[in-house]
């Protein structure tokens, strides 16, 4: 091997070695299947101008970013409920800290019907009837005579436990309910099936009708204000107050530029 490819090699090694250094901070996410897109676009945007910070996000449920949070597997938590006293609890037992909340973002859970489902409008009381199984027949609420199939989120999602706590004043869901992983499911679910009902958050309200709640639409205007009946604050949640590159990332998502991500993925901004 000639003395110029040897020098080219080390080189080249060397550059390699710069770029990992560059790149060794490293910042994981973890938490809410709602959050999930968001919170990419936010880690991609961040980067594009901190080259030297690596942001990892990953779904799985509120309850499993809070787990994480807990068991110190992530840096930070997002969530779209509130942390619950039993969970800041044994943060505390672990680390000594009641935790950092951080509200990101807000969004209204949205209730998705297929496309050519004749109702428009439910109350939050037919809702509750609907879900716990009073209501069966599409009939029932002014919709042709057809078995009404209902779709959830899994127990692990904070959108379902604020729905349950918030829709179904804290009743258990039919056993006829059914329980996906992710709210794209439930979207893809409603999207085929004409007898279908869902929920989930707005910015995933592609490819199926939105119906408004009490009626009220699920708008800027109506879930900035707390009009619709259904709205609530997305959260970011840290073991402690943050510092270095994480506080940067979550100052830039705060930030005008941060909140108009929000903007465009769909949801809506703090201000």
């Amino acid at each position: 091997m000639s003395k110029k490819i040897i020098i080219s090699t080390v080189l080249l090694f060397a550059v390699f070695a710069f770029m990992g250094f560059m790149a060794s901070e490293k910042i994981t996410v973890k938490g809410s299947d709602t959050m999930v897109i968001l919170s990419q676009r936010w880690a991609e945007r961040f980067m594009s101008g901190h080259g030297n910070v690596s942001i990892q996000v990953t779904g799985g449920g509120s309850g499993t970013g809070i787990s994480a949070l807990i068991n110190g597997t992530t840096d930070i938590c997002n969530a779209s409920r509130p942390m619950k006293q039993s969970e800041i609890k044994k943060l505390k037992e672990r680390f000594g800290s009641l935790g950092v909340e951080i509200p990101c973002a807000k969004d209204g859970i949205t209730i998705y019907l297929h496309l050519s489902n004749g109702v428009s409008n439910l109350t939050m009381a037919q809702l509750k009837q609907i879900y716990t199984g009073q209501i069966t027949n599409w009939k029932q609420v002014g919709g042709n005579d057809t078995k009404i199939v209902m779709y959830s989120r899994e127990n692990n999602s904070g959108t379902y436990v604020y729905f349950k706590d918030n829709v179904l004043g804290g009743q258990d869901y039919a056993p006829a309910c059914q329980n996906l992983p992710g709210t794209a499911a439930v979207v893809n679910a409603v999207s085929k099936d004409v007898n279908g009902i869902g929920y989930g958050g707005h910015g995933y309200s592609k490819g199926v009708k939105m119906c408004k709640v009490n009626g009220i639409d699920p708008t800027l205007g109506n879930i900035s204000s707390g009009k619709y009946p259904i709205s609530r604050s997305l959260y970011m949640y840290l073991r402690n107050k943050p510092t270095g590159s994480v506080k940067q990332f979550i100052d830039w998502i705060l930030s005008s530029e941060g909140q108009k991500v929000v903007s465009d993925i769909g949801y809506f901004p703090l201000r």
